[in-house]
């Protein structure tokens, strides 16, 4: 099945802790059966995000649900997006090739409402955004916690993926993330930094902007020591997306 043959079907129409209309609907594709959970925006909507989910956890995390439940006040409907082997109970991710497959897959679906669509995905979910925004037409890509490299192995930069991309993009990144903390991205050291904490950084035919979140790890989690609480930390994330989305038209 191609992405331009795509099959939908909704499954399910509930509300949000805020009373927000959220609904579901599963996809086919090449890769199996994806599914997408709407938040719609609460005015009128200008954007779609779509986020998904990392190799080893699904759409219930922090950071995921954390800008599934502020965006929509901001005019950006956000959709969840699981991956086929999630929906399908498997424990382990597929090859990236698979992962790509599955995102091609339900594009068709994420572009319905006329919108322009931000790529967006967390951990593994980050790299497929980046592989793809060209050829799939992404308006922007959000890379929450880009695995630069596997821990312990940064001669196994993925950096080109991140390069890649031909669209604005932005970064949210741990400072303490074992898969790339923010002084190991290309440039970061070079980058211009701005006054709401996100560093702009340029190369070569490249660009992107980076925000740290102070001792975040991988997952964004923040010891108790840290500065901020972690409901703060989240604020953070959701602040910078918020911020940035709004310079995108």
């Amino acid at each position: 099945m191609t992405p331009d043959t795509a099959d939908t079907t909704d499954t399910a129409d509930t509300t949000d802790t805020s009373g927000a209309a959220v609904s579901a609907e599963t996809v086919e594709t090449d890769a199996g059966t994806a599914r997408v959970t709407w938040h719609p925006a609460v005015r009128r909507a200008r954007l779609v995000l779509a986020v998904s989910h990392g190799a080893g956890g699904g759409i219930e995390a922090r950071d995921l649900k954390a800008l599934a439940a502020v965006l929509p006040a901001h005019g950006v409907t956000v959709a969840l997006v699981e991956q086929p082997w999630r929906v399908a109970g498997k424990k382990i991710a597929p090859a990236p090739k698979t992962l790509d497959t599955g995102w091609r897959g339900v594009w068709p679906a994420l572009t319905k409402p006329g919108l322009p669509v931000i790529s967006g995905g967390r951990s593994a979910g980050a790299r497929v955004a980046c592989r793809t925004a060209a050829e799939l037409g992404a308006h922007a890509v959000l890379a929450l916690s880009f695995p630069l490299h596997p821990p312990g192995r940064p001669e196994r930069s993925r950096a080109d993926e991140l390069l890649g991309t031909g669209v604005p993009t932005l970064v949210v990144q741990g400072g303490n993330d074992p898969f790339g903390r923010p002084g190991e991205f290309p440039g970061y050291g070079r980058g211009r930094a701005r006054g709401d904490g996100a560093r702009t950084v340029t190369g070569d035919g490249w660009a992107y902007e980076l925000v740290e979140v102070d001792h975040g790890d991988h997952g964004f989690a923040v010891p108790k020591r840290a500065d901020l609480t972690q409901e703060e930390t989240v604020t953070v994330i959701t602040d910078a997306v918020v911020r940035w989305t709004g310079t995108l038209g």
